[in-house]
């Protein structure tokens, strides 16, 4: 089994910043996908970033694309850089896992989660 634990998050003004960090650990050899996934209240989970441990993929949502960043900062932790905060952003992010070389922002192909963390944009 893969452990997450977020951090990070926090309630800032439109346009500010905040950086979320996500620390694996258990079973983590071999090449992973990781994730950020966000939900807000009354809405479907939905991805926002991921990519491929070691390198090779790098995915972003449409709508975070020019203002997220992910990135892996060390061998087992994640971190996602979001600049220019918007309401709509406001939602709780999770940190997500699943092992192998593919890479996506479904929900349903990741295996492993976090507990989450709050971002509230007002």
């Amino acid at each position: 089994d893969v452990q997450l634990v977020e951090s990070g998050g926090g309630s800032v003004q439109v346009g500010w910043s905040l950086r979320l960090s996500c620390v694996a650990s258990g079973d983590t050899i071999g090449r992973y996908c990781m994730g950020w996934f966000r939900q807000a209240p009354g809405k479907e989970r939905e991805g926002v970033a991921a990519l491929r441990t070691g390198g090779g993929i790098i995915l972003y949502a449409d709508s975070v694309k020019g203002r997220f960043t992910i990135s892996q900062d060390a061998k087992n932790t994640m971190s996602l850089q979001m600049n220019g905060l918007k309401p709509d952003d406001t939602a709780t992010y999770y940190c997500a896992a699943r092992s192998g070389g593919y890479c996506s922002l479904g929900v349903a192909d990741f295996s492993y989660w976090g507990q989450g963390t709050q971002v509230t944009v007002s």
